[in-house]
This record gives C-alpha cells, sequence and structure tokens, in this order.
C-alpha cells in the first residue's frame, strides 16, 4: 500500500470516528450512573452497566413515544407517497396546471411551520384532532406532499414516454400503467423519496409539540421534557435517544440499495 493510500485510509477513518462519537456518547450515556455522566473529567466507560435511565421509561410509559412517532410518521408517508406519486404522474404526462404549478407546489414547503402552527391550532381544535393520530397523520401528509410530488415528478419524466405507449397498445389502463410499467422503473427513487419522507415526519418537533397532551405524544416531544432549569436527564436522553435511532436505522438499512441509485437519478430536474 502507498503512502498516499494510506494516508487517504486514515483519513477517512478519523472522520468517520468523528462522525460516530456522537452515537457512542449517547449510547454510553444511557449506561452510566449520574455521577459518571456529571464527573469530570470525563467517564469514556462506565465501571458498570447501569439500567436506571430504562427503567424509568418503561415505567413512565416514556416508550410509547416511540411508537406513536413509529405510526404517525409510517402512516403519513404510507399516504404523501401513495397521493403524492399519482399527483406527480399528473404533472409530468398532463402538464396539469401548466408549467409552473410544481414550482408552486414546492413553494409550499419552504413555509416555516412556526408561521402557521397557531392557525394549525386553532382549526384542529376546533375540528377535534388535538391529540389524536388522524390530526397528526393528515398535517404531516400536507408538509410532505410537496417534497413527494417534486421529488417523483422529476423521476417519473426520466422514464421513456414510449413504455406508457406501448402499455396502452396491449390494453393496459391508466392506473395500470403506472404501477405496472411507471413503478418499477422509479423504484428507487419512490424508495428514496420515502426514507427521506418518513424521516421528515420522524424528527419533526414544533407541530407536535403544540397540537399533543398524552395520547400521541412523539419521542421529541417526550425528549424535550428531559431538559428543565434544575436538571437535565442525560441518561434518559440517551436511553431514548437509542431507542428512536433503531426505526431509522431500521427503515435506512431496507432501503439502501435504492437510496444512492435512486438519489442519482433526474430528480432535480425543473
Amino acid at each position: 500500500m502507498s503512502p498516499r493510500t494510506a494516508l487517504r485510509y486514515l483519513l477517512m477513518t478519523a472522520v468517520t470516528l468523528v462522525f460516530l462519537f456522537p452515537i457512542y456518547w449517547l449510547f454510553i450515556c444511557a449506561f452510566k450512573t449520574p455521577e459518571e455522566i456529571f464527573a469530570s473529567p470525563p467517564v469514556w466507560w462506565p465501571q458498570g452497566l447501569a439500567l436506571n435511565a430504562w427503567t424509568q421509561i418503561w415505567r413512565d410509559d416514556d416508550w410509547k413515544g416511540v411508537v406513536n412517532s413509529l405510526v404517525i410518521a409510517g402512516c403519513s408517508t404510507a399516504v404523501a407517497m401513495l397521493f403524492g406519486t399519482m399527483a406527480a404522474y399528473s404533472l409530468a404526462r398532463f402538464r396539469t396546471g401548466g408549467e409552473h404549478l410544481a414550482m408552486w407546489i414546492i413553494s409550499q414547503r419552504l413555509i416555516p411551520p412556526i408561521a402557521i402552527v397557531f392557525p394549525v391550532f386553532i382549526l384542529f381544535a376546533w375540528a377535534g384532532l388535538v391529540d389524536t393520530y388522524l390530526g397528526l397523520i393528515l398535517l404531516y401528509t400536507a408538509f410532505n406532499l410537496p417534497y413527494v410530488i417534486w421529488m417523483m415528478r422529476g423521476y417519473i419524466q426520466d422514464v421513456p414516454i414510449e413504455l406508457e405507449e406501448a402499455a396502452l397498445v396491449d390494453g393496459c389502463s391508466k392506473f395500470g400503467m403506472l404501477f405496472r410499467i411507471v413503478f418499477p422503473v422509479v423504484r428507487s427513487g419512490f424508495f428514496a423519496t420515502a426514507v427521506f419522507t418518513f424521516v421528515f415526519a420522524w424528527n419533526e418537533f414544533i407541530m407536535a409539540l403544540v397540537l399533543t397532551r398524552t395520547q400521541v405524544a412523539t419521542y421529541p416531544v417526550i425528549m424535550a421534557g428531559y431538559f428543565n432549569p434544575q436538571f437535565t436527564q442525560w441518561g434518559r436522553i440517551g436511553a431514548l435517544s437509542l431507542i428512536a435511532c433503531l426505526p431509522v436505522f431500521f427503515v435506512v438499512a431496507l432501503a439502501q440499495r435504492y437510496l444512492v441509485r435512486g438519489l442519482s437519478l433526474g430528480a432535480v430536474k425543473g
């Protein structure tokens, strides 16, 4: 191995360790005692595996926040991908709304959530959707639809129109053509978009903070309660963070074969 190659591997290893260190620190904080967490100099590895933070999360039902986030993010992603893909196909093939509708749709994603959170709260309170699964699923679907439509429109535009014309000649319906011809071709882009849509919904905080109370509080809302002026519960933060990372790692692991190829397709075309 040449010195240049060795130096390159050394730099890559150093960068990888820098990015992995926060995950490592979360992991060990979840198993440290309070004395070890606040020790100076830092304790790089605990003397024993303290499970106090894990038992507190289980006893106080804080783990249910991860379940709530999983239900809300999963359902909103599925609905957004279904309707967003159909809307993207309409924009890509039928020029629905003209040339500028797609740009107008993606511009809605740029609205800061804090600017509309209180009008949304008033509307949801009137409709009885505060602290409900349905309320957050509808809201996250509305927020993610512009992103899904914009991304899927770019992928669908890369599909040769001749494939669809051949399917129509063979008697395939429009919906059949979409799910049997177009979807297999843009599958990589579809799953890449779904992963990012899921992560957006999974990490959302502002709307969940305002629109939830106790029944469907998501894990970011529950974790925010661990920070207070008197004491920060770093052990519980580390434990809940590890639990919350597992679904994201699982989703990315399942879709990793599609991510690189999907992101390299022509999704950035205007």
